[in-house]
């Protein structure tokens, strides 16, 4: 008997196994429906609205980006540390820079519990080059082109533009590049390489749980510290006839072992090309994980001063809003803030670097620039401010494109799967934290919510959140660049 009841589950089974998902399907409970449905039209709305503008075949912006590279070497976070044999910490602790284990654990352990990314110089060169070694033959790694400069060239790139690339590079760097990418710069042997320590939202290391997927980024860069293709850039820069000029990397230079006086010189220098390029042309600089005061106040002085758009994550707004006030750095935020929230410190960054800007206009600096572009990135929406009548266009079209290029991104792919994608934004939204603010609600056939304000527009758009993640490393990067296309 015992025989014919398995022959008779061998038989039957796979017919009662179709019969049981049929029922699952067939009693699928109502407002799972319902989501599927709400995914599929904010995707559709969101890809009507960025298909609004359409980008010139014919005539391809010019957009000029600077500066460094590197290769990427991505490895999941939590095995690598435990391939070496990382000791668990019980007090995570924010290092400026890392010099040991010990260092590197408690650091990775403060940013990996909130799920916030961050990026860090390692002082010890043997510790990197034994942590490389290590990420090598360690299951799933992956080589990629990366740094701030060449992936946002990249996406700029495979969006429509041709692109001078500032950075030193090494031949089979420049060889996987794009073939409308241009690179200005020196040849090197061995390229820099960054370590990206990926995980994913409720991955454990030790007694720490991640609460969103993120990375930890490790370098002891040679080159990129001191912008070495600067000057080899400037002279391309002239003839390149830009419509846009980009500036990211500079992260790089933050604790570096500089000389002194070497890092201010630099920068300096680098005001010069930013200030010397035709005032017609856009600037625009895309923050980082800084944590090093001077060189955050040299970066005003030189860097912002001078672009007319800045580009950052939920970590940097507090942190350069931080600074602009007097205070201390911010070095760990709220890795999911409301709206509300960072509306008020877009707001209020604006301001202050107007303000700032019309001192030095009224004291005789024609150097300095008003900012009229403001785009934060944030895991769960993409947020814009953009001064009327500025040479900035089409920021609706813009906000959308941002927002799906998070999601193709991070999923590694250039179409939208809603079945691996979820809302977190809420369902409406106040447009400030002041008592009594309007509230916004989120219409999926017009996900992309737009209101005028003293002299600027607002835009605001909810993401499509990537729950299989492919690779957080360069999202922002890719989300900025995207976002800027449609508004050269």
């Amino acid at each position: 008997m015992e025989g014919e009841g398995r022959a008779s589950w061998v038989k039957y089974g796979p017919l009662v196994s179709l019969f049981v998902v049929l029922l699952a399907l067939w009693f699928r409970p109502p407002q799972n429906a319902e989501l599927d449905e709400r995914l599929d039209t904010v995707l559709s709305s969101l890809l009507r609205a960025e298909g609004k503008v359409g980008m010139n075949s014919v005539s391809r912006p010019k957009v000029a980006v600077g500066f460094g590279g590197c290769v990427d070497l991505i490895v999941d976070g939590v095995s690598l540390l435990n391939k070496v044999g990382l000791p668990h910490v019980e007090q995570p602790h924010h290092h400026d820079y890392l010099e040991n284990e010990v260092q590197l654990a408690q650091s990775f352990a403060y940013f990996f519990a909130p799920g916030a990314a961050a990026e860090r110089f390692m002082l010890n060169e043997t510790l990197f080059s034994e942590l490389v070694e290590a990420s090598r033959d360690l299951p799933g790694n992956r080589w990629a082109v990366g740094g701030n400069a060449p992936v946002m060239a990249g996406r700029m790139a495979a969006e429509g533009c041709d692109v001078l690339l500032g950075g030193s590079f090494s031949p089979d760097f420049t060889d996987v590049l794009s073939q409308h990418i241009t690179v200005a710069g020196n040849i090197v042997e061995e390229p820099d390489i960054h370590l990206i320590l990926e995980y994913p939202s409720g991955a454990k290391w030790g007694q720490y749980t991640s609460r969103r997927a993120n990375r930890y980024i490790i370098h002891s860069d040679d080159h990129n510290p001191y912008l070495a293709s600067m000057e080899e850039f400037a002279k391309k820069l002239q003839d390149f006839k830009a419509d846009l000029l980009v500036v990211g990397g500079l992260q790089m230079m933050d604790n570096f072992p500089f000389q002194s006086g070497e890092q201010k010189a630099l920068l300096s220098r680098l005001a010069d090309v930013l200030t010397s390029s035709t005032p017609q042309i856009g600037v625009h600089f895309e923050m980082a994980s800084f944590v090093e005061e001077t060189i955050m106040e040299d970066l005003l002085h030189y860097v912002i001063s001078h672009a007319d758009s800045l580009g950052m994550n939920e970590q940097e707004l507090p942190n350069l809003l931080s600074l602009l006030k007097g205070s201390n750095i911010t070095v760990l935020s709220d890795p999911n803030p409301r709206v509300a929230t960072v509306l008020d410190q877009m707001r209020e960054v604006y301001r202050i670097l107007n303000q700032r800007y019309k001192d030095a206009s009224a004291d005789g600096d024609t150097r300095v620039k008003p900012l009229t572009r403001l785009h934060v990135h944030t895991l769960a929406f993409q947020a814009m401010i953009v001064t009327h009548g500025s040479q900035w266009k089409n920021t609706m079209s813009a906000t959308a494109k941002a927002s799906l290029t998070a999601n193709r991104h991070v999923c590694g792919s250039n179409d939208i799967d809603t079945t691996k994608a979820r809302l977190i934004m809420d369902d409406s939204f106040s447009v400030s934290r002041q008592e009594g603010s309007q509230r916004i609600p989120l219409q999926e056939t017009r996900p992309v919510s737009c209101w005028d304000e003293e002299d600027y527009e607002i835009c605001v758009a909810p993401v499509l959140v990537c729950t299989e993640v492919y690779q957080t490393a360069g999202g922002g990067d890719n989300i900025s660049a995207a976002g800027l296309v449609l508004q050269i």
